[in-house]
């Protein structure tokens, strides 16, 4: 009774707000993934129109996301370099940012470039912006809720390739610069996995099985999915090539989450009204889910 006189007594002179303490305020829950956010951090990206690499258009995409986590309170890098391809030498940048330190280090990372068309206003708002912008939500919440293991978000630039075919180098410049980067530095070692997000904001999501993904990681994700209700993570399995590849030649598990059936692929309707923040909703509930479980077998197959 005695608290509740003082609590009370405080009401008669102040709201009441103002007399809780911080202890006695309403317990506040870990920190959630918010698909709206991240479908309205997709809308801020395709604002910036077509974004290919080398672009004035990405670079402005690029400044964006470094705010965007300055104001988290995320530190983050620029891994600049100088890419050949069929059109020239393009420079592009990825971006590396670290919540925690050490190692075994888990990477989560998506592309934010867009292809490359010369005849089409293409925005990509799915492919390039659904998984730059989950990527900036997924920092927030990691930055409020410690994942418990070392992570780092990697935006990876030049994914796309600049020819209208994907074929030989010309694509996954990004991540095999990366990947690159690390073995010459010595550095391949601490990285004990790899979950690549891609095109994964389709209203209609389906997300199947990535063939080449390593089939522990995949599995633990598609486990979360199931423990947590999300359908959208199907059994069935494809063979997709993304930047999840240079890791796994590399011999850094990997896997590619990623829904390839999305009419709007490669068109001028690849917009911001085929996107759901449910899909960007489900896609983040499963990812946090599996980060323990991801965090426990990494430390396992992978030593720092």
């Amino acid at each position: 009774m005695h608290r509740v006189f003082r609590l009370a007594a405080c009401a008669l002179l102040f709201p009441l707000t103002a007399c809780l303490s911080a202890a006695q305020q309403p317990p506040v829950g870990p920190a959630r993934f918010d698909g709206q956010r991240a479908l309205e951090h997709t809308g801020k990206v395709v604002a910036f129109g077509p974004r290919p690499a080398g672009s004035a258009a990405l670079a402005r995409t690029r400044d964006y996301i470094k705010q965007q986590l300055k104001q988290i309170g995320v530190p983050v890098e620029e891994q600049a370099f100088d890419a050949r391809t069929p059109i020239g030498v393009v420079h592009m940048v990825n971006l590396r940012a670290s919540i925690g330190s050490g190692a075994p280090r888990l990477v989560v990372g998506g592309h934010y470039d867009t292809k490359l068309f010369k005849d089409m206003r293409f925005v990509g708002a799915n492919d390039g912006g659904s998984s730059a912008a989950f990527l900036i939500e997924l920092a927030r919440v990691l930055k409020q809720r410690p994942p418990g293991v070392p992570v780092e978000l990697l935006f990876l630039d030049g994914e796309e390739a600049v020819r209208t075919q994907w074929e030989g180098d010309d694509n996954t410049y990004g991540s095999r610069h990366y990947v690159e980067a690390a073995r010459a530095a010595g550095t391949l070692g601490q990285i004990g996995a790899f979950v690549l997000v891609d095109m994964i904001g389709d209203r209609d999501l389906r997300i199947k099985r990535e063939q080449q993904s390593t089939a522990w990681l995949t599995d633990i994700i598609w486990d979360s999915a199931r423990t947590l209700g999300r359908r959208q993570f199907v059994e069935e399995a494809t063979p997709i090539e993304d930047d999840h590849v240079p890791f796994l030649e590399a011999g850094v598990p990997a896997v590619d989450i990623i829904d390839l059936e999305y009419d709007a692929w490669h068109t001028a309707a690849d917009t911001l009204d085929k996107l759901s923040a449910d899909s960007l909703q489900t896609v983040g509930d499963v990812v946090l889910h599996a980060l323990p479980e991801i965090g426990k077998r990494m430390g396992r197959t992978r030593p720092p």
